[in-house]
């Protein structure tokens, strides 16, 4: 991903906390000459066992996911092989009214982060279960109600055989929050203030960012 200086993340926590806070991903890999590339949208998360800091660019932290395993794309995942899981944070279109000048330009303001690293498939049953737990108990403790699966684990097991698993070991990623930072800081601030104030939940997310900006 090409990412101006200006767009860069300010600290390595910015993406780290982008992963967590929108978990959907977009998991892309090479494919063959045949079929083309192959694209699965799919919850990933950090692997519980990672203990410490991230490293910067996030190098060496692992991240795991699951899909279905009727999904082509599982059956073309091979042991080491190079992927890609882009994580998209908020966004939002940005009118030239905002900036109360001529000439203007509109433009979108978006967050993303694209994580490198190799797969390695999870084949066990009791671990691909583990990962279904870790991604429950991940996402009702950060984004539900802290709902309890212990009455639903015998579901969990009649349905895990479908489940494919893995783990993705990171060799690197770049951060794009592209957050009006080549605006004068007075029109800026008018962007912020304009999504602030929006409806939509990801214009209010955006302009929280942007007033976290140094």
């Amino acid at each position: 991903m090409f990412v101006p200086e200006q767009y860069r993340q300010p600290d390595n926590s910015w993406m780290v906390d982008l992963i967590r806070r929108n978990p959907l991903a977009l998991l892309a890999t090479n494919g063959s000459p045949q079929n083309g590339p192959f694209a699965t949208h799919l919850p990933v998360i950090p692997d519980p066992a990672m203990t410490g800091e991230w490293a910067e660019y996030l190098s060496g932290a692992t991240l795991l996911g699951h899909m279905n395993r009727q999904n082509p794309h599982w059956t073309s995942l091979q042991a080491g092989q190079t992927v890609l899981l882009a994580f998209t944070g908020p966004h939002g279109y940005v009118s030239p009214t905002v900036y109360k000048k001529s000439p203007a330009a509109p433009t979108w303001n978006f967050t993303s982060v694209h994580v490198h690293g190799t797969v390695e498939k999870i084949e066990s049953i009791e671990d691909t279960l583990e990962v279904v737990k870790a991604t429950v108990q991940a996402f009702e403790a950060g984004l539900g109600t802290g709902w309890n699966m212990t009455d639903s684990l015998g579901y969990f097991r009649q349905i895990v055989p479908g489940v494919g698993a893995f783990r993705v070991t990171v060799t690197g990623a770049e951060g794009m929050f592209k957050l009006s930072q080549e605006q004068a800081p007075e029109v800026r601030e008018r962007v912020q203030q304009s999504f602030a104030q929006r409806a939509c939940g990801g214009h209010r997310e955006t302009a929280e960012l942007m007033s976290r900006l140094p």
